[in-house]
């Protein structure tokens, strides 16, 4: 475990930009999502996304993702689809977001002590209605899932995103690093095929024109695989 207290100061350092002001949120985020194994290589994801705030008075966003993956290596999938991504002012409908999803997973690429890496490269085409304009953007991501013990499901989980947004429009307004998410959970089966993750999560958000924003989200998530 000598490596698990490396890594975690360092991954600590991650989750707090260094900014001399910034606004603070406090978040729960709350998702459920479903892979199903269709063929040897073809799988489908269905996940849903609920996210309450404190600053914006409860439900803000609620987003629905469908995939569907092409596994071309014991490692890789690629995969495309569709998010349905309503959202809401203290609850509220207030616009609804359309985004195109591609990307490709990486599994288990490294081991790196009793730990596995994994990444995923995610592109994005947005849409919001009665808007002009489409959004694009990138989101890399690396994780990092640590077991307690050899050959126990039971692990620590640090992963870290960046969203880097390739063009401005009326609802993406910051062209480069946008924000950045650093999560520390644990993650455990709870049953047969299903799986729950529980942590803590930093966004902090890069605001050109404004203080940068910091939200501090509880995290749970539960995993189904069938």
């Amino acid at each position: 475990m000598r490596l698990t207290h490396k890594l975690l100061p360092a991954l600590a350092l991650l989750a707090v930009p260094a900014v001399a002001h910034a606004s603070e949120d406090e978040q729960l985020w709350t998702t459920a999502n479903a892979t199903v194994k269709l063929s040897d290589h073809w799988r489908f994801s269905q996940e849903v996304v609920a996210r309450f705030s404190n600053d914006r008075d409860g439900l803000y966003e609620v987003e629905m993702n469908s995939l569907v993956g092409y596994r071309i290596g014991k490692k890789v999938t690629v995969w495309a689809g569709y998010t349905h991504d309503p959202q809401y002012d203290a609850g509220h409908f207030s616009v609804m977001e359309h985004r195109g999803r591609q990307q490709v997973t990486f599994d288990n690429i490294v081991k790196i002590g009793p730990g596995q890496l994994s990444a995923r490269l995610r592109l994005e085409e947005r849409w919001r209605e009665g808007i002009d304009g489409t959004a694009w953007r990138l989101r890399p991501y690396v994780k990092y899932v640590l077991p307690f013990r050899e050959g126990g499901k039971t692990a620590l989980l640090l992963s870290h995103e960046s969203f880097i947004d390739f063009n401005t429009t009326n609802f993406q307004r910051v062209q480069g690093e946008e924000r950045m998410r650093n999560l520390i959970a644990i993650t455990t089966p709870v049953a047969k095929n299903v799986n729950a993750e529980i942590g803590y999560l930093h966004q902090h958000g890069f605001r050109p024109d404004a203080d940068d924003s910091n939200d501090n989200v509880a995290s749970f998530s539960l995993n189904f695989s069938f």
